[in-house]
C-alpha cells in the first residue's frame, strides 16, 4: 500500500478505508494514543493503538521522536480536536528514540535552547511552521518574477568587487594564514593566489545583475550573500539570502511600483498557501506577547499586520519630508529617540522608520531621494547634486525591508563618484563598460529574504528563520 501524508489524510474522504502513513511520534498517551506528524502540516493525526493486542516491548519503543510506520482504518474521531483518526491494525518502529537522551521533549523550550539544537528544532511545531512558510515564500518569489517576465540570474558567490563599499567581507584564499607569499612591500601577494587577485564572498549580486539586465531586460538573483560584520543583534546574520531584481529602462517610480507589487503578491500567496501555519504562529505570538511589558507589545496580531501591508497603498515620502516630520515629532522633542534627529543628512535608524510607519502614516512607507553621502556610489545623482534616486520600503515592526535605487547610468558622473570614494576604476572596468556601450536608465532593489520570513512569521530573532544561522563565533552544524 502506498504511503499517504498527514496533510492529505486530514483533507481526504477515506473514512472506513485502510490507510498507510509514516512519521515521527510527537506524544504517546496512556499506551493508546499516538500523536503522529510527518512534516506535511502543522496538524498531527491521532493513531489509536489497541494496547491489549499489541506487544508490550513494541509499546515501550513508541516514544517521542521515534519514526514509525502505521497501517489502519481511518475513522471519525471519538474525541475533541480532530475530525478523523486512525484505528491502528499494524505498527512498525522504523527508528528508535531514547527518551532519556532526546532533547526535544513535548514541553515548552526556549528559543535559545532550540538554537543550540538547530539540527533537531525543526521537529517542533514552531520551527516546522516557520520553515514551511519560508519554503512557500521562496516559491512565491520565483513564481512572481517568472509570471512577470523576469529571467533568473545566478550571480557569482566569489567576487573581486565590493558592491556596498562597506569593506566587511569574508576573504577567499588558498594561502595558509601564516605562510602567505609576500610582495616587495611586505603585503600578501594575491597574484600568486588561486584567482590571481584578492577575492571575497559576495555581499550582493547587484553589480553583476545590472550587466545582465542591460541585455535581457529584466533579471533577478536569489542567492546567498555574506557580511563579515561583527554584529550580534536580532537583525543580523553573517550568511543570508538576497532577492535582487534589476530592470532596464525603468526609473525610480517604476522601481517603487515593482517593489510594492512584488512584496504584496508574495505575502498574499502565503496567506493562502500557509493558512494553518500562519494561524498557529499568530497564536504563538499572542502567547509570547502576554509575557512582555505593555509598552513592548505589538499593536497588531500577525495576520492583521500582514493584511496591513497587502491591503494598504504604500505612502511615498521624500527623505527631506521624513526628516521634517521626525524632527518635529513628539518622541524627538521629548528626547525619546535613542538617536535624536537634529539635522538633514542623518542616517535613519529602525526607531525612526517604525515611527513613520506605525505612528505617523499608519501604513507601509517608501522613502526616496536620500542624501548622496549616506548611500552607495552606484545610485543616480539628482539634479540638486545632494540627493540620489534611492528608495527604502519600511514595514511595521521591522523598519527597512527593501533597499533599492535607480542606478547611475551616466559614465562621467559614475567615474566622478568612484574617484571621490577612492575606488580603483580598474577593479570595476567591466561595470563601467555597461555605461560605455548602450547605457540606459535602469533600476533595481534588494530584499533580505530572512527579514521577509521574519516579518511573515512574526519571529523576533532572525536566527530563527534560517535553518542553520551563521553569526559571530557560531558556525555549528
Amino acid at each position: 500500500m502506498s504511503r499517504i501524508t498527514v496533510a492529505e489524510l486530514l483533507q481526504s474522504d477515506k473514512i472506513s478505508q485502510e490507510v498507510h502513513i509514516k512519521g515521527w511520534v510527537r506524544t504517546f498517551r496512556a499506551n493508546r494514543f499516538i500523536a503522529l506528524n510527518d512534516g506535511s502540516t502543522i496538524n498531527n493525526i491521532q493513531c489509536v493503538v489497541d494496547f491489549e493486542n499489541t506487544n508490550e516491548t513494541l509499546l515501550k519503543r513508541i516514544t517521542t521522536g521515534a519514526a514509525v510506520s502505521v497501517t489502519g482504518t481511518l475513522i471519525e474521531s471519538q474525541g475533541k480536536g480532530q475530525k478523523v483518526e486512525i484505528s491502528v491494525t499494524k505498527i512498525e518502529i522504523l527508528g528508535d528514540s531514547n527518551p532519556e537522551e532526546y532533547p526535544i521533549q513535548p514541553k515548552r523550550h526556549s528559543l535559545e535552547f532550540l538554537r543550540e539544537n538547530a539540527h533537531l528544532r525543526i521537529r517542533t511545531n514552531t520551527f516546522a511552521a516557520v520553515m514551511r512558510v519560508r519554503s512557500a515564500l521562496s516559491f512565491a518569489v520565483h513564481k512572481y518574477f517568472t509570471e512577470n517576465g523576469f529571467y533568473n540570474f545566478h550571480a557569482p558567490i566569489i567576487t573581486g568587487s565590493d558592491a556596498e563599499g562597506a569593506g566587511e567581507m569574508f576573504k577567499v584564499s588558498v594561502f595558509e594564514p601564516n605562510d602567505a607569499p609576500k610582495d616587495e612591500e611586505g603585503n600578501v601577494d594575491f597574484s600568486q593566489d588561486f584567482f590571481g587577485k584578492e577575492t571575497n564572498l559576495t555581499v550582493s549580486g547587484q553589480l553583476e545583475a545590472e550587466t545582465y539586465a542591460m541585455a535581457l531586460g529584466k533579471v533577478y538573483t536569489f542567492g546567498p550573500t555574506f557580511r563579515a560584520e561583527n554584529s550580534n543583534t536580532t537583525r543580523h546574520l553573517a550568511e543570508f539570502w538576497m532577492v535582487e531584481p534589476e530592470v532596464a529602462f525603468m526609473d525610480l517610480d517604476g522601481n517603487m511600483d515593482l517593489g510594492e507589487d512584488f512584496i504584496k503578491k508574495v505575502i498574499q500567496d502565503v496567506l493562502v498557501s500557509c493558512k494553518d501555519d500562519i494561524e498557529f504562529l499568530e497564536q504563538r505570538l499572542l502567547q509570547e506577547e502576554k509575557s512582555k511589558p505593555a509598552i513592548e507589545r505589538s499593536e497588531m496580531p500577525l495576520i492583521e499586520k500582514l493584511k496591513f501591508v497587502t491591503e494598504n497603498d504604500f505612502k511615498r515620502v521624500s527623505y527631506t519630508e521624513a526628516i521634517d516630520i521626525l524632527r518635529n515629532s513628539k518622541p524627538n522633542k521629548k528626547k525619546k529617540f535613542q538617536f535624536p534627529i537634529n539635522e538633514w543628512g542623518a542616517d535613519l535608524q529602525s526607531e525612526h522608520e517604525r515611527f513613520l510607519v506605525e505612528k505617523h502614516f499608519k501604513c507601509p512607507v517608501i522613502l526616496f531621494d536620500y542624501p548622496a553621502d549616506i548611500k552607495a556610489f552606484y545610485m543616480r545623482l539628482n539634479e540638486d547634486g545632494k540627493t540620489v534616486r534611492a528608495m527604502d520600503i519600511l514595514f511595521p515592526g521591522i523598519g527597512e525591508i527593501v533597499g533599492g535605487a535607480q542606478r547611475e547610468e551616466r559614465l562621467d558622473v559614475l567615474k566622478e563618484k568612484i574617484k571621490a570614494l577612492d575606488i580603483d576604476e580598474k577593479e570595476l572596468w567591466w561595470y563601467l563598460d555597461t555605461r560605455k556601450f548602450g547605457t540606459a536608465v535602469h533600476s533595481g532593489f534588494g530584499l533580505g529574504f530572512e527579514r521577509l520570513v521574519q516579518f511573515v512569521t512574526g519571529m523576533g530573532n532572525i536566527r530563527d528563520v534560517i535553518p542553520f544561522p551563521r553569526t559571530p563565533q557560531n558556525a555549528e552544524f
